[in-house]
């Protein structure tokens, strides 16, 4: 297969994997391949590449942490044509409105958002740090999770401590901004303005979960607020947690910040009511002979209907459902518990076309359109560098007039 020219190459790391993307910029964007080193840091770390239109291919692997992510830098280095820029996902982006083009400045300014999101940005910065090494002639791009969210109200914002504490930047960011980028653009390249620009609940459901109320195609309010763990239970984080549990851990328990950021983060949540598993899809299995996985599952469902129920109220009515990610986009199962007993809001779901999975899986002629979509945090990514790029060589131009 012919090497592409000028590529973009996206990097996507998370807690426990890395994904990558090629894209061929000329004459638009095209995959030219992808692929993702799984369970980074565990025993058996694996490492798929996929070139377009052929199967995944599986490539070795050796040792742990930060040589996985120095495995993917040197396989693009040997088998990518020297790229044209990388873009790099940045979960936590606090203020920034659009992608930026990284220097020492803006690293800078990441390393000083450390001790707000240390679930995310250390390593994310390490691993830009060390693709600028292995890349220094390309251009190196963040694309926030965050910026989606600024277009929130005040009050969506809004955390109700002190002003000194606001004052320091405490406040309700949200996160899976790129996630929802996606889906509101291919809502529209689906289906027209009319239907991305109405009264729409986007639902993210992962490992990492959240939802985002979204009118007129700006963000309204979201799930996650100060950092990824709040919000609706996720695989193994809390989500939303009485702060007095916190109080009365450091009493009893003699526990510190690292070891309750461990236990909100990586203990808890579907892990920690089923005790075996955080896995979705493990869970419904297990759930016919093991009840705790099956209050696991129940309780995942009945907080993501609850908050389907407050977005409708805060939007003032619902028109549109989009579930996405690993869980919303595979489990219909799951799916078919979040919307049970939502057709007072006009939710009614075709079970035969749950169950397949397709496009639209809501009854023809009911009021709200739910909709299946997978998404593509990549293609976003890819997107804004080239536009960036392009804005950057006009804005070098010599004025002409």
């Amino acid at each position: 297969m012919q090497s592409p020219r000028k590529p973009v190459i996206t990097i996507n790391g998370g807690s426990s994997g890395i994904k990558f993307s090629c894209y061929e910029t000329l004459g638009g964007l095209s995959l030219f391949c992808s692929g993702e080193i799984k369970n980074k840091g565990g025993q058996d770390p694996v490492f798929e590449v996929q070139y377009a239109g052929e199967n995944k291919k599986p490539m070795p692997v050796a040792g742990k942490g930060d040589h996985e992510v120095q495995v993917l830098a040197g396989w693009l280095r040997t088998n990518m044509p020297s790229p044209l820029a990388l873009a790099h996902r940045v979960v936590y982006g606090s203020d920034f409105a659009s992608p930026c083009l990284i220097d020492s400045a803006l690293l800078q300014q990441l390393e000083e958002l450390v001790d707000r999101d240390p679930q995310h940005l250390p390593a994310e910065l390490s691993m830009i740090k060390l693709f600028m090494s292995v890349f220094p002639a390309a251009t190196h791009l963040a694309c926030f999770d965050t910026a989606f969210h600024r277009s929130m109200p005040g009050l969506a914002t809004l955390v109700p401590l002190p002003r000194l504490y606001r004052d320091k930047g405490i406040r309700r960011y949200g996160f899976h901004g790129l996630s929802y980028t996606y889906l509101l653009q291919e809502l529209e390249r689906r289906y027209g303005k009319g239907t991305a620009d109405g009264k729409l609940v986007l639902a993210h459901l992962g490992g990492g979960a959240s939802l985002a109320a979204v009118y007129h195609g700006r963000c309204q309010d979201t799930s996650m607020g100060f950092t990824p763990a709040a919000g609706l239970p996720m695989r193994t984080r809390t989500g939303d947690l009485d702060p007095g549990i916190a109080e009365f851990l450091i009493r009893t328990e003699n526990m510190d910040a690292a070891k309750f950021r461990k236990l909100i983060n990586e203990e808890s949540g579907l892990l920690g009511i089923s005790g075996t598993t955080g896995d979705m899809q493990q869970l419904l299995e297990r759930g016919a002979t093991d009840p705790a996985a099956r209050m696991a599952v129940d309780y995942f469902c009945y907080q993501v209907k609850k908050w389907i129920g407050a977005y409708a109220a805060a939007l003032e009515g619902l028109e549109t459902l989009v579930f996405s990610g690993g869980i919303g986009a595979a489990a219909s199962p799951v799916r078919a518990k979040i919307c049970a007993g939502l057709s007072f809001l006009g939710v009614e779901l075709d079970e035969q076309a749950n169950a397949t999975g397709q496009g639209i899986i809501s009854k023809q002629g009911s009021a709200v359109r739910v909709h299946v979509m997978p998404t593509n945090e990549e293609l976003v990514m890819a997107a804004q560098a080239v536009e960036l790029l392009q804005r950057s060589e006009w804005l070098a131009q010599p004025d002409k007039n």
